[in-house]
């Protein structure tokens, strides 16, 4: 006859090994931060690259750099603005780059990457995507982190490499030239307005 904690091994099944901890606990944390702030990262590089496939890259080269270099991160101290500048220095590494092996004097090498909408709702976008590109570069890099990164004006300067007052002066220009190419007094009205042309003024201006 079967002793008592024999039936028990028997009626409940196979015992299994609980789980293994992880490892490191503090690796998994900052990989799962870093997940957190893809879709972030990747609008900032798409603001960048104005290119679906390009942004990927970007981003996928900057996720690589970042984990590669994960013990230059000093725990506690602001991530966000940590990756957001891997991604700014690459991106910026690569225009250069590219700058020395393609000569576009012209832009017609620039032309051929891009293809033409195929959705008539694309028209509007494409309007707001020509008024953003109308802005100077860092003007609109600078509204691009602020406006629609959400980043404080803290974290863009230190993105940047520039004073608080210099981004803050950034985001407030491009704003307000911004509502001027689309005709628009407030941003309100840019959303409401029913043409996304630049007016005369603004080409002029």
């Amino acid at each position: 006859m079967r002793d008592h904690d024999t039936i028990v091994e028997a009626d409940a099944g196979p015992v299994r090994s609980p789980a293994p901890a992880s490892a490191d606990p503090e690796r998994d944390a900052w990989r799962d931060q870093v997940i957190a702030l893809m879709p972030t990262l990747r609008a900032f590089a798409w603001s960048l690259s104005h290119n679906g496939a390009d942004a990927d890259d970007l981003l996928q080269d900057t996720l690589i750099k970042a984990w590669s270099n994960r013990g230059s991160f000093t725990p506690g101290t602001n991530l966000r603005a940590w990756l957001f500048t891997i991604l700014r220095n690459t991106y910026y590494t690569a225009v250069t780059r590219r700058r020395r092996e393609v000569a576009d004097v012209d832009g017609e090498h620039a032309a051929r990457q891009s293809s033409p909408a195929a959705q008539d709702w694309a028209v509007a976008l494409n309007g707001l995507k020509g008024a953003l590109d109308s802005l100077p570069d860092d003007h609109r890099e600078a509204l691009i982190l602020v406006g629609a990164a959400g980043l404080t004006y803290e974290e863009a300067a230190e993105i940047c490499g520039c004073a608080l007052g210099t981004i803050k002066s950034r985001v407030n220009r491009a704003r307000a030239r911004l509502l001027k190419v689309l005709n628009a007094d407030t941003p309100e009205d840019a959303y409401a307005a029913r043409s996304w042309e630049p007016t005369n003024a603004a080409r002029q201006g």
